[in-house]
C-alpha cells in the first residue's frame, strides 16, 4: 500500500473531479493520504473531505508560512483550539516552517508562528511537516533550512517530522536525518535538473517518504499540470530506479516509514 504523505486534495483545484481523483489514487495502489492544513480558509474544506473517508484521509492541523501575515495570530488561535480540543483527530503539525521565497516581509512572524507550533508539537508529541524554501537570492538571510537548524538547537526540539518537498543540499538532509526527520519526495526527483536523485541514493531507504503535495508539482510525463495522488506510484518508481531496486521495496519500507512516524498501525 502506498501512502501519500502530503496531498492538499480538498483545495477548489479538485472541485470539479475529487471523486474521480480518488479513485484513480486508490486504483494505483494509494491507500492513504495524509491531508496538510493550510489556513483558516482553509481548514473547514479539510476537515469535510477527512469526515467523508476516515479510512483513507488523516487530518494534519498548522499554519503554513505563507498565510503568515500581520493578523497570522488569529489563524493560530484557530489552529491552536481544533487541535487541543480534539488532538486525537490529527496525526501531525502541519504544514508550517518558512518560505522566504519572494520577499522576508513577514520573516520573525513567520519563525515566531513556527516557534509556537514547534511548541504544540513537542506538548501533544505528534510529529512536525515542515515547509521550507530559501530566497531566490541565495543569500544567507533567506537560508530557511539555515535558519530551521538554528531554531530546532535553540529551542532544543527532540521531536520527529518531515522536511516536505525536500530542496536543501545533501548536506541539509543529512542533518536533518541526524536531527530525526525524514525527508519527503515528490515528483521533483523525476525533474531533468534536479538534485534529488543525488540525495534519494545517498540517503537510506528508512529516512525517505513519499508524497505528491498535489495539485503542485507534477512528476514528469505530467510536469506542469495538475497532480494528484495516483502520481506517487510515479515517485515510488523513479525512487526504485535510483536505488536500483523494487518498486515493491520502495512501497513497503516508505510506507512503514510514514506509518511509524504518525503511529498509523490503527
Amino acid at each position: 500500500m502506498l501512502i501519500d504523505t502530503h496531498s492538499h486534495i480538498y483545495a477548489e483545484e479538485f472541485d470539479a473531479d475529487r471523486d474521480e481523483v480518488v479513485s484513480r489514487a486508490e486504483k494505483a495502489g494509494v491507500g492513504l493520504m495524509l491531508l496538510p492544513a493550510i489556513d483558516g480558509e482553509s481548514y473547514d474544506l479539510q476537515e469535510a473531505l477527512a469526515a467523508s473517508r476516515p479510512d483513507l484521509f488523516r487530518q494534519m492541523m498548522g499554519l503554513h508560512p505563507t498565510s503568515v501575515g500581520e493578523n497570522y495570530r488569529s489563524d493560530l488561535e484557530i489552529a491552536h483550539d481544533k487541535l487541543f480540543s480534539n488532538p486525537y483527530k490529527y496525526i501531525g503539525i502541519g504544514e508550517v516552517g518558512l518560505d522566504f521565497y519572494w520577499d522576508t516581509t513577514y520573516r520573525k512572524l513567520q519563525i515566531d508562528a513556527l516557534e509556537r507550533q514547534m511548541e504544540w508539537s513537542r506538548e501533544l508529541d505528534k510529529p512536525i511537516v515542515l515547509h521550507l524554501r530559501n530566497g531566490k537570492d541565495g543569500n544567507a538571510e533567506t537560508d530557511a533550512y539555515a535558519e530551521v537548524f538554528c531554531l530546532l538547537e535553540r529551542c532544543n526540539y527532540n521531536g520527529r517530522g518531515i522536511m516536505h518537498c525536500f530542496s536543501g543540499t545533501l548536506k541539509d538532509a543529512q542533518r536533518a536525518v541526524e536531527m530525526g526527520f525524514l525527508i519527503g519526495i515528490g515528483g521533483v526527483v523525476t525533474y531533468k535538473k534536479s538534485a534529488l536523485p543525488d540525495i534519494v541514493s545517498a540517503l537510506p531507504l528508512e529516512s525517505i517518504v513519499l508524497e505528491t503535495d498535489s495539485p503542485y508539482l507534477a512528476p514528469v510525463p505530467y510536469r506542469g499540470q495538475r497532480n494528484e495522488s495516483a502520481y506517487v506510484s510515479i515517485v515510488a518508481q523513479k525512487v526504485a530506479e535510483i536505488k536500483g531496486i523494487s518498486f515493491d521495496e520502495v512501497v513497503d519500507a516508505t510506507t512503514d516509514n510514514a506509518r511509524r512516524l504518525f503511529k498509523l498501525f490503527g
